[in-house]
């Protein structure tokens, strides 16, 4: 991940307690999207948490699923924030506001092109990959017989929620163990 000191989680991920280390664990746990790629995006467990968490996302109508619509959504997020900051000059900071999650048994175009979306729309929007096929991804959200392989989760709470549920999960890969503060 090319930010790797400056992975910017939105503010409520900073002031909560439990997600001390999160920005670090999820930088130590990144790998390149494919064999050749040059940018690095974490991976986590999709745990019960997490997937609770996705789930709520999905409820509150805060996941747009598949590549093309979550590049026209950020597209046209892009073109809103860039108005604003000309029409008040101000440039906002470069905090995470959006969460790409990734299924894991895509081919190599498809994550080449995630990879360009996630340049295009960095330093706003975090890849996420999870150690599951798209199958197991759809299923958790759209039920059986569906497909998942790319969601967008697009507002910085329900982001905040499922990069919470990551923080306490005990499995995220290329992370220590948790250990119980009793």
């Amino acid at each position: 991940m090319e930010r790797s000191e400056a992975l910017r989680l939105p503010r409520s991920i900073e002031a909560d307690p439990t997600a001390t280390g999160l920005a670090h664990d999820l930088l130590q746990s990144a790998v390149p999207l494919w064999a050749g790629g040059e940018l690095r995006v974490p991976r986590a467990t999709l745990s019960p948490l997490v997937g609770a968490a996705l789930n709520s996302a999905f409820a509150a109508g805060r996941i747009v699923r598949g590549f093309e619509d979550a590049t026209r959504v950020l597209a046209a997020e892009a073109r809103g924030l860039q108005q604003v900051d000309q029409r008040t000059g101000v440039t906002r900071g470069g905090r995470v506001s959006r969460l790409l999650i990734l299924a894991d048994d895509g081919a190599e175009r498809f994550y080449r092109n995630v990879e360009s979306l996630l340049r295009e729309h960095a330093p706003r929007v975090l890849g996420l990959r999870l150690p599951v096929d798209q199958a197991t991804l759809g299923r958790l959200l759209f039920g059986d017989g569906q497909v998942a392989r790319l969601l967008l989760i697009e507002h910085k709470d329900a982001v905040a929620s499922v990069l919470l549920a990551v923080a306490s999960t005990d499995e995220t890969p290329g992370a220590e163990p948790k250990q119980d503060a009793s």
